[in-house]
């Protein structure tokens, strides 16, 4: 799946899901944008501070955001818990409903 498509389901998705915030859409679409920097890899390794730059988001924003969407199925997390290796990230295949 591409990141335009990617994209589209994720916003079909939230749609009627009033737990999502500005801040969750910012954030995932950073991501979106860095796994396409990393030619679309599955798992995406990503370092915190990697997407936090691209999301304009502060460390403890990005850390709730990613463990929110990881809950609410818009995304598996996969924390490191290691400064020196990144956490693993799969953009769950959404469906458009």
């Amino acid at each position: 799946m591409n990141k335009s498509a990617q994209l589209d389901n994720f916003f079909r998705s939230i749609q009627d899901d009033g737990r999502i915030s500005i801040t969750h859409i910012g954030v995932y679409t950073a991501l979106l944008q860095y796994w396409q920097q990393n030619c679309f890899a599955v798992p995406l390794f990503a370092f915190s501070r990697q997407v936090q730059e691209i999301a304009k988001v502060s460390r403890l924003t990005y850390q709730k955001c990613v463990r929110d969407l990881n809950e609410y199925g818009y995304l598996k997390y996969v924390p490191s818990f290691k400064r020196n290796r990144a956490s693993e990230i799969y953009l769950t295949n959404i469906n458009s409903t």
